[in-house]
């Protein structure tokens, strides 16, 4: 099955006017109850990564985690996790990025990536980049080599593949929604 970006375009539900007014909300939950959807998106990355030069898979907090887990079983590595400040037990190190307004901060075990470890940073989406960015600076804070961020979605219009691009850390996404 290959992958038909109008299909799973088509499953990727749109709520308008949230989480605020103006914001279209794209909704990647319809994806995990549509089978055929969800192998698609799957399969698409894992074809991707499948002979890259990568060791490890980062997923971030939260909805990350469901298609990141499928890809490091499928490739057979190791899976690590970015969440929110407090989530994760022993110790972390943590970096803060900017919201619209105000801060918040993500984390990862210590021991999560070492010095020799090639990264690819995941996301269910890429809006202005400010986690995925703060997910790829914890990465190379801990000694590891970032390859590639990757995300289901990319909002071209909030400019984060951009900021991630500027960084110097390469950006694939399967799906691109213009407009807010």
């Amino acid at each position: 099955m290959s992958f038909d970006e109008f299909y799973v375009k088509s499953v990727v539900r749109s709520i308008d006017n949230w989480p605020e007014d103006g914001v279209v909300f794209r909704d990647i939950t319809p994806i995990f109850k549509d089978p055929k959807a969800l192998r698609m998106v799957s399969d698409a990355f894992i074809q991707r990564y499948i002979d890259a030069d990568i060791t490890h898979i980062a997923c971030i907090d939260a909805r990350g985690f469901l298609i990141a887990s499928i890809m490091a079983y499928q490739l057979g590595i190791p899976l690590v996790l970015v969440r929110k400040k407090g989530k994760l037990p022993g110790e972390t190190v943590g970096q803060e990025y900017k919201l619209e307004y105000g801060t918040a901060e993500i984390e990862m075990q210590v021991d999560a990536v070492q010095a020799g470890d090639k990264v690819l940073v995941f996301d269910d989406l890429i809006a202005t980049g400010g986690t995925l960015l703060a997910a790829c600076t914890l990465i190379k804070k801990l000694g590891a080599t970032v390859v590639e961020s990757a995300a289901m979605i990319n909002l071209p219009d909030l400019q984060g593949a951009t900021l991630l691009e500027d960084a110097d850390i390469p950006v694939f996404t399967l799906l691109a929604y213009e407009g807010l």
